[in-house]
């Protein structure tokens, strides 16, 4: 058995890690922790052979197509495992109560599914909510037609654009694998006998009972289920008369079907804003000594490039990588490219791919695609940008904190984002000056930061206050916000002279750090607008400027 299956590799997909095994055939596994000591069970020519599967299963009850499959013997034992064929993209066949109170309700997608129930029962108070243990999740290899599924593509475009980063193939069935649970559902005569002999006055009654405790124990911890039924509760009969008791002397029960868990309308808002709360305060002791910062998952690694300290790690939904700015590996996941690349985003720029969007965190971030290796012959007459070329990420951020450390103010650097797929420019046509100088720098495979072959992605705080400001009034007050100096310019806060003014103030300061800008623009600074609309002014009565632009900036001499 062993020789048959691959090594695995690692992916976090909605927050749920998991080991993804490539079949021979095309097909994907996907393993959970809880599923991880189960894995040769869980292979499926160990349930899922046709001639096994067709003996060994015992088709469920409810609308959905699942099934109580005991697998082969594996090292002497079976397993008893609920597989079932998720619905995304299916039209959901509610009850008229459900369909009035939740119109919006569609199936989760499995790594939706198995996300929400992981959070649901991390954040459930102990001895309330008992789930079966989500174990895999298989896509078969075999494209099916639309029609055979029943999927509409519509359905599945817009969770696909929900999740646009994690993979989801309307051609492609996708099956979750549930540890099997003993019992039976709280509407199964056997339950209501004991029922009956655990004090209940019949089987409507201890129905009712297991589902409005089931909603309320599920509403604590900050979920629902949009088509709740009482048969979702599982109960056990007690061999010696009534049911097996919790903690509390009551009922004991498990609860299954989750596919169309969701979060309380109330849990979504607080746990944004508290997510939120909780990015600045980390954002602003990202740089803490490393003997007070979180131990470094298994999967991360501290990286130090041109004298910036990272947090560095592979992005499993994109095949990409990623740097993040300080030594808090908590801050990872905030720039995994799912949470801000396809939200709404607004062009900063006409001549350069810059956008303004607020990530899935409520985060408001400016992202760059790095020009780095783009030929600059065509950039500007004199020749001076081709002669010293485009800066690398790493560069543009290592410069940022030079010239913050020397006084000069400046946006904040955030992330650095390698893309998983090749870039459209082959590396021929590529300036090759950065790629030589940064040769030396790796990393832990091996493999260098820079490479031709691939586009890189800047991530920067969007400017609207100091991090320690922001952090500790973020819920007291409005916050600063920053325009360049051709948009303050246009919108009459300044006149021509004082953005000539500014122009040579930015090159002033650039000069006092040591450094120089090749073809300094008005583009390349910020100037800050106070939350009561004021535009912020230093001590001599200049105006307050702040670089923003990190790409030509070179040492002087």
């Amino acid at each position: 058995m062993d020789k048959e299956i691959p090594i695995p590799t690692r992916k976090t997909l909605l927050g749920v890690p998991y080991d993804h095994y490539r079949l021979a055939d095309g097909a994907d596994l996907y393993v959970t922790a809880f599923g991880r000591p189960f894995l040769g069970h869980l292979w499926p020519a160990n349930w899922l052979e046709p001639e096994w599967f067709k003996k060994s299963r015992e088709k469920l009850a409810g609308t959905s197509t699942v099934y109580r499959v005991r697998t082969k013997p594996v090292a002497g034992t079976g397993k008893d495992l609920v597989v079932k064929w998720c619905r995304v993209g299916e039209d959901v066949p509610l009850d008229t109560y459900t369909l009035t109170k939740f119109a919006e309700a569609e199936f989760n997608t499995p790594y939706e599914e198995f996300s929400l129930l992981m959070e649901m029962r991390a954040r459930a108070q102990p001895g309330t909510i008992r789930t079966h243990k989500p174990l895999a999740i298989f896509v078969p290899a075999k494209r099916l037609e639309p029609w055979q599924t029943g999927r509409s593509r519509s359905k599945i475009d817009v969770k696909k654009a929900k999740y646009r980063d994690v993979e989801l193939d309307i051609d492609r069935q996708y099956i979750l694998i549930y540890e099997w649970i003993k019992g039976v559902a709280s509407t199964d005569p056997a339950a209501a006998a004991a029922a009956r002999a655990a004090g209940f006055a019949d089987a409507q009654a201890f129905a009712q009972a297991m589902l409005q405790r089931s909603i309320a124990d599920m509403g604590q911890a900050g979920f629902r289920v949009l088509d709740v039924k009482p048969q979702h509760a599982i109960v056990r009969p007690h061999r010696r008369g009534g049911l097996v008791p919790d903690r509390r002397g009551r009922p004991a029960y498990a609860l299954v079907d989750f596919e169309l868990l969701a979060r309380t309308p109330e849990y979504e808002e607080r746990s944004e804003r508290e997510r939120r709360q909780t990015y600045l305060e980390r954002q602003r002791d990202r740089f803490r000594p490393p003997e007070r910062c979180d131990h470094f998952p298994a999967h991360l690694h501290p990286a130090r490039l041109l004298g910036v300290d990272y947090v560095h790690g592979d992005c499993d939904s994109t095949r990409g990588k990623l740097w993040v700015v300080g030594r808090d590996p908590q801050l990872f996941d905030y720039f995994l490219p799912e949470r801000w690349r396809r939200t709404p985003r607004l062009s900063l720029s006409a001549s350069a791919q810059v956008y303004h969007t607020k990530s899935k965190d409520g985060i408001q971030l400016v992202w760059k695609v790095s020009p780095v290796g783009d030929p600059t012959s065509a950039a500007d007459g004199s020749g001076a940008v081709a002669a010293h070329g485009y800066n690398s990420p790493f560069e543009e951020f290592a410069f940022a904190f030079e010239l913050a450390a020397a006084g000069v103010p400046t946006t904040y650097p955030r992330a650095i984002y390698m893309l998983g797929h090749q870039s459209t420019l082959p590396p021929e046509a590529r300036d090759p000056s950065r790629y030589a100088s940064h040769r030396e720098l790796r990393m832990p495979d091996g493999t260098p930061v820079l490479q031709p072959e691939r586009n890189y992605i800047t991530v920067w705080g969007y400017w609207n206050g100091t991090d320690e400001v922001v952090a500790r009034e973020e819920r007291l007050r409005g916050h600063c916000r920053g325009v360049n100096g051709l948009q303050a310019l246009a919108e009459g806060r300044i006149d021509a002279r004082e953005l000539a003014a500014a122009l040579d103030k930015t090159a002033r300061l650039l000069a006092g750090a040591g450094v120089a800008s090749t073809g300094l623009l008005a583009t390349h600074f910020l100037l800050t607008l106070s939350p009561e609309d004021d535009l912020l002014r230093d001590v001599d009565g200049t105006v307050a400027v702040r670089l923003c632009n990190f790409e030509l900036l070179r040492r002087s001499g």
